[in-house]
């Protein structure tokens, strides 16, 4: 588990279990295979999602009336989630992958439709699936998607590409966000649920990525894919708002992710500048490495408290777009300088593949990216801001 950040939270029995299980696995079994996960590229760990599987670990998150774990307070999600990436930010992020489809399904579906959709992922061996937004002419401008839905009876015909769709490649169901309008921008945009054998929908070869290779993605293409209506989640132009109280919850939980990464750095540094001697003195000795070592533990605590304090006001049903972009923004930031500064301690061989900081430098840099770049955190900040 390495170093732990005090945060005054009282861990609940349930919360400490959660805690402690997504961190033996994380050290037994995550750990272990992040250097060949990274090396295979453009493989995903199946047989590491199978393991995860049987420990409920790819469904705690789901409510146990659907099969899942039904730990579905963001705060314990928070923190299985920092527990994980400490192994590998990628296999974890993988594992916990499913509840990112199953949100906007929570957030927008009916009953019946949490039945039949989420159902599947509580089985002894949940399929992978997908969420797809972006599109190659639309990312940080989610309201500005051009995939079209339109209605022809008792269905939907939709058509346009998806790209960078996490999962693509593994995933049995989509959940697609489209627009019955797009002058209409977020007012026309509408989610559905689409089966990937649904004739029309095929998905294209895996990316080859800088980092977090365990998630394999790909574009997505939609040829007049036709979904019936009845998967459709919530009314017709009505999806927006829920896409973006996902974000908030996943912003959040990406905040943990962070964490754990960052963690997982001062943890190795700190353990090599004990051990490694120059000058006479292990360099933990010396006051450059030694600062270093304290800004990133500092800068560890802050994301961490960050996230909580984002979790915190989530589960209490709070709007939380500025807390979940704070989080996101000081996680992601601080895991990059955390894995650069891991990198900078260990010198020539922090630029080495024998030593694991290079790898986690490069899974990094895309969480100041993803589901909204650094910029746009700073714009939704800023925004939250002018409305006080």
């Amino acid at each position: 588990m390495g170093r732990t950040v005090r945060d005054g939270l009282r861990r609940t029995a349930e919360q400490a279990q959660f805690v402690e299980l997504a961190a033996d696995f994380a050290a037994e079994v995550i750990r272990p295979r992040a250097r060949a996960v990274d090396e295979a590229d453009i493989e995903s760990p199946l047989d590491v999602w199978e393991k995860a599987s049987e420990l409920g670990l790819t469904t705690f998150m789901i409510p146990e009336k659907l099969g899942g774990g039904g730990v579905t307070d963001l705060t314990t999600q928070a923190l299985v989630q920092q527990e994980l990436c400490h192994g590998d930010i990628g296999i974890g992020n993988l594992i916990t992958s499913n509840g990112f489809f199953s949100a906007p399904i929570e957030q927008l579906g009916s009953p019946e439709q949490q039945e039949r959709f989420l159902g599947p992922l509580g089985t002894d061996l949940p399929p992978l699936t997908a969420v797809a937004v972006t599109e190659p002419g639309s990312g940080s401008d989610a309201a500005s998607i051009r995939t079209s839905a339109r209605r022809d009876g008792d269905s939907y015909v939709l058509n346009g590409q998806k790209t960078w769709i996490s999962n693509a490649p593994y995933a049995a169901m989509f959940v697609i966000f489209a627009t019955v309008d797009p002058s209409l921008r977020s007012r026309g945009v509408t989610a559905f649920v689409v089966p990937r054998d649904t004739p029309g929908l095929s998905v294209g070869p895996p990316f080859r990525k800088m980092g977090q290779r365990a998630i394999v993605n790909a574009e997505v293409f939609l040829d007049d894919v036709r979904v019936p209506v009845e998967n459709r989640l919530g009314e017709e132009g009505r999806a927006f708002s829920g896409l973006m109280r996902t974000f908030d919850a996943s912003r959040i939980l990406i905040g943990a992710a962070c964490t754990g990464l960052a963690r997982a750095a001062l943890d190795f540094a700190s353990a090599y500048a004990a051990e490694r001697v120059q000058f006479g003195v292990p360099i933990a000795r010396h006051q450059a490495v030694a600062f270093r070592l304290a800004d990133m533990a500092t800068r560890v605590d802050a994301a961490h408290l960050l996230t909580l304090r984002a979790a915190a006001l989530y589960d209490a049903g709070e709007a939380v777009a500025q807390e979940s972009a704070m989080a996101k923004l000081v996680g992601s930031e601080n895991a990059m300088w955390c894995t650069h500064a891991a990198v900078q301690t260990l010198g020539g061989y922090g630029y080495s593949r024998e030593y694991p900081v290079e790898r986690w430098m490069r899974d990094a840099k895309l969480e100041e990216i993803e589901e909204g770049t650094s910029d746009i955190q700073r714009l939704v900040i800023s925004r939250g801001l002018g409305a006080r």
